[in-house]
């Protein structure tokens, strides 16, 4: 076929999704960077007081890290693993964050944990809605293989396996992209939510010392201005004697690039006004998905394609 084939409104097949209009405008996130110990029971109760704490201080929408209920390690995810869709007793992170979303009416992104599902073990985010229910799962889909000689080695696909799905979802505070960590290096995930639709994009991630100083904040304003949407990154607190030495700074940062609010390394609760009707002002002002070249090049979204 052609280049000329295409018309450039058209550079993602099938082409993008309209911006839905979110069902508010002006919201407060709370992102809950946590201290994170081998005591699993004390990080669950931690991390409700501090989905309570964000929620009392005007949250609708409260963010957890990645692996908040359990040591970062390759030797720690079989002990903490949780089988999410058997609920309960057999995963009793996930029914802390269903009961304080429906007691509290809020919409949470539950961070990461470690999941059991038969012989296999993923690393999953939860996005409960105010009513408590499940509204969706995401399995990290790039999993975390480096070497950096004399700095950093970490093989994730030791023990865990790549999800196949990317995950967007409707939310009583608009639709959410959702990645974990080392997804966030992948500007094609983002493209996608972009394409579907999302307003926000959240990654729960724990950067290293190593590549948390060069790229952490450097690939959220990335991902946020190539889209023109809000990106919330949720980081645990950094523990220097941990086997994993995260980064730290979560953040949250707008649809120009610009970091909106962030913390250092230690344990913290940031809250932060999202503000959705910016969106279309900065996509009127810059209209980037009307001068994109069809014509030359496309992002295909597999799943939206094979749907058609």
């Amino acid at each position: 076929m052609s280049s000329s084939a295409f018309k450039p409104e058209q550079a993602r097949l099938p082409p993008a999704l309209p911006l839905s209009s979110p069902p508010l405008t002006k919201f407060k996130i709370g992102i809950c960077q946590l201290a994170v110990t081998p005591d699993k029971e004390r990080n669950i109760q931690h991390a409700r007081e501090a989905i309570e704490e964000a929620a009392q201080k005007g949250a609708q929408l409260v963010f957890l890290p990645e692996i908040w209920n359990s040591p970062y390690s390759n030797d720690g995810f079989p002990v903490y693993a949780e089988d999410i869709d058997a609920g309960h007793d057999a995963s009793p992170s996930t029914a802390m964050l269903s009961e304080v979303s429906s007691r509290l009416k809020i919409t949470v992104v539950g961070g990461s944990i470690p999941e059991r599902c038969g012989d296999k073990l993923y690393n999953t985010c939860c996005v409960f809605g105010t009513d408590g229910k499940l509204k969706a799962k995401h399995r990290k889909i790039h999993l975390f293989d480096i070497d950096i000689p004399g700095k950093i080695t970490f093989m994730e696909s030791k023990t865990l396996t790549a999800g196949e799905t990317p995950t967007i979802v409707d939310t009583d505070v608009g639709r959410i992209g959702v990645g974990i960590c080392y997804d966030i290096r992948f500007q094609e995930l983002a493209m996608i939510y972009a394409s579907r639709g999302a307003h926000l994009l959240c990654y729960p991630g724990a950067f290293n010392m190593t590549t948390g100083p060069l790229h952490w904040e450097l690939l959220q304003r990335a991902r946020a201005v190539d889209n023109q949407l809000y990106v919330a990154t949720c980081s645990p607190a950094r523990d220097t004697g941990a086997g994993y030495v995260a980064w730290g700074h979560s953040t949250l940062v707008g649809p120009f690039g610009e970091v909106l609010a962030t913390t250092e390394h230690d344990e913290d609760i940031i809250i932060a006004e999202i503000d959705y009707s910016i969106l279309e002002q900065r996509r009127a002002n810059l209209p980037l998905a009307m001068q994109r070249r069809g014509d030359l090049y496309q992002l295909v979204d597999i799943r939206r394609v094979s749907a058609h």
